[in-house]
């Protein structure tokens, strides 16, 4: 493939020599550049590089934070970077795009790492799971991780006589009751990072990343209910077809939208302006009582051009390692992967980590293949908001998606 072969070439030279290297320790001087993203531009990890630094002082971290914009700013900030040979040493990535990196051939196995490592055993196996590449190995380190459930403000639904939404059916119902002069019932997210709503409705609703099963009636007419959120019942703001993070998210905030999809992450900013009026739940079920809440990890990685990959595994394993994963994720706003750690968890409200342990059970990930990473970051938010403009039938999306990934 062409990112293949520029990516073997830019880093042909860093390869060599690389298994020799790769296990041991040496206490030589050592800078480890890595990439860091927090939805809290204000968040920093100064104090844990402190501590890392005074634990290890040959080894300094250069820490750069990248801006998320919905992920495809920074996916497309690394890509590039990596593609140019210039990209960090290690760098905070997503499940979603390990098939396409794999694939181009920039990440460092860390199996062996993890052999020796105290630290595996505080993560539960459910979540090693899900982080093993189609190869059988592991390229990614658990950092943090959340489960998307539906936002709600239970004054609203008990003022109107409502029950938490269960199904699909009770969520219109509820969505179209709470909507009226300059409210809405539901806080949708059509640009980027809006597939986690897409799929809570769609795949959740009846379809499937399986061949054929994205573009069987049940798939299209779960994709047709989703379009006629906004189009049809316009339980949706105007703006939704462009809303992203910060749009859903204060327009919760202030009162105009009843409900939104997101994680943890947001928990206590909703809390702090909305006190007990807001709260979470697992979202709804389909018409065949099927359920999909994202999986969403952060993870580190290690990168196969890295001048010093044992400085970086110390690193990142610093990071995934209690008490500083608590630190680190109560900077980021989302969950520990340490199982110590997670005993006493008290950096959200309770009924947000219930709401996140329970989602567990319908918690899923986006196809884990190369074409992920373009459909999140480019086909689907801009077919969606295609979609909901009027520009595109809903259907020929559906089977646009099905060539994308059954081509």
């Amino acid at each position: 493939m062409k990112r293949r072969t520029l990516l073997k070439a830019a880093g042909a030279a860093a390869a060599i020599g690389l298994t020799q290297r790769l296990y041991a320790f040496p206490n030589k001087p050592a800078t480890v550049r890595w990439w860091y993203h927090f939805d809290d531009p204000k968040a920093s990890p100064d104090g844990l590089i402190a501590e890392f630094e005074k634990a290890n002082p040959t080894i300094r971290i250069h820490a750069q934070s990248i801006p998320w914009g919905g992920g495809s700013d920074y996916d497309t900030r690394l890509y590039t970077a990596l593609i140019a040979n210039h990209g960090p040493d290690t760098a905070m990535v997503k499940l979603r795009n390990l098939p396409q990196l794999v694939e181009m051939e920039v990440l460092l196995p860390i199996d062996q790492y993890l052999d020796g490592w105290p630290g595996k055993s505080d993560i539960s196996d459910a979540i090693w799971k899900l982080h093993v590449a189609a190869d059988g190995k592991h390229y990614y380190l658990p950092l943090q991780y959340i489960t998307t459930y539906l936002y709600l403000r239970q004054d609203w639904f008990q003022k109107e006589g409502l029950q938490t939404p269960k199904t699909l059916s009770d969520f219109l119902t509820a969505a179209r009751a709470l909507t009226g002069t300059d409210r809405w019932g539901f806080g949708l997210r059509g640009d980027s990072g809006g597939v986690d709503f897409w799929c809570t409705f769609v795949i959740g609703g009846g379809a499937e990343f399986l061949k054929g099963e994205l573009s069987t009636p049940a798939a299209l007419a779960a994709n047709q209910w989703y379009i006629d959120l906004y189009r049809k019942n316009k339980v949706c703001p105007p703006s939704s077809p462009t809303d992203g993070f910060l749009q859903t998210i204060n327009n919760m905030k202030a009162g105009r939208t009843a409900m939104t999809i997101h994680h943890i992450g947001s928990a206590n900013q909703l809390t702090q302006e909305l006190g007990d009026s807001i709260t979470a739940v697992p979202v709804p079920c389909g018409p065949a009582g099927k359920a999909w809440s994202t999986y969403g990890d952060g993870s580190n990685a290690i990168f196969a051009n890295c001048v010093n990959p044992e400085a970086a595994w110390r690193w990142i394993s610093y990071l995934s390692s209690a008490p500083a994963n608590v630190a680190f994720n109560k900077l980021a706003g989302q969950m520990t992967v340490t199982t110590s750690g997670a005993k006493d968890w008290n950096l959200h409200p309770k009924r947000f980590v219930d709401a996140t342990t329970q989602s567990l059970a319908s918690a899923r990930t986006l196809p884990l293949v190369e074409q992920t990473a373009d459909f999140v970051r480019t086909v689907w938010p801009q077919t969606n908001q295609e979609e909901l403009l009027g520009q595109a039938a809903p259907d020929d999306a559906m089977r646009k998606f099905e060539q994308i990934f059954f081509p």
